[in-house]
């Protein structure tokens, strides 16, 4: 049966082989959604080795958290690009969860983020969510989750209000578009613990400082921070 399914999925493959997200070219059968190449290839940050990274200092001042970094660079026309838009248009959730997975080792060899108790994503707001089909940030989440061996809360916060795109707004415009936006939903179960609030893409912060700030009302609550890409 092993047999027939294998021969059944490589002939399928000539007809609609499995491309990598990031450089297009075709996925060789060891490889798990993202190609070789690119994983060696990739504008890996390294922020998890700095405390005092640019993630880190985009932040301070403005929310206390434990700690901050994000995976990768964003750079326009890159492979992180490509990645990224097909994670969140494409319907290719997939892609989120293997970079999860990829990140949460990396972070748990560092042993710096291993202390949170709960994962929680960044929500959409349900008409979004209802549109798209999933929150991309909740599968980056589990990919964590998986790696790090940390629980995900995919509903930890909620999204009070639909926000236009913060696309080419300024960081007080997007700040000023995110306040009032987000409650966490189980705020006595939130109490006294670590959260690890995770992302997509880190830009301005605002929408994360958004977040924290609901989260760090609660008392005891502490706040890391982890997206996987950070806008250069």
């Amino acid at each position: 049966m092993k047999v027939k399914s294998t021969f059944l999925d490589d002939f399928i493959s000539l007809f609609y082989p499995e491309l990598c997200p990031g450089c297009g070219k075709n996925l060789f059968k060891n490889e798990n959604v993202i190609c070789t190449d690119c994983i060696y290839h990739l504008p890996y940050t390294n922020f998890h080795e700095d405390p005092e990274n640019r993630v880190a200092k985009q932040l301070w001042g403005r929310i206390p958290f434990q700690m901050a970094a994000s995976y990768l660079y964003f750079r326009k026309g890159s492979r992180v690009q490509n990645m990224l838009h097909q994670f969140k248009y494409n319907n290719r959730p997939d892609i989120g969860l293997r970079l999860g997975e990829m990140y949460g080792l990396v972070l748990s060899k560092s042993g710096l983020f291993n202390a949170a108790h709960y994962i929680i994503p960044v929500p959409l707001h349900p008409a979004k969510l209802k549109k798209r089909g999933y929150n991309q940030s909740a599968y980056f989440a589990e990919g964590l989750s998986g790696s790090l061996n940390i629980p995900v809360l995919a509903n930890g916060l909620k999204r009070l209000a639909a926000t236009e795109t913060q696309t080419k707004k300024s960081r007080f415009v997007r700040y000023e578009n995110m306040k009032d936006v987000f409650d966490p939903a189980q705020k006595e179960q939130l109490q006294d613990k670590h959260i690890l609030l995770v992302d997509d893409v880190i830009t301005t912060g605002a929408t994360i400082e958004a977040c924290a700030l609901e989260l760090l009302k609660l008392n005891g609550t502490q706040v890391s921070i982890a997206t996987i890409a950070f806008t250069d």
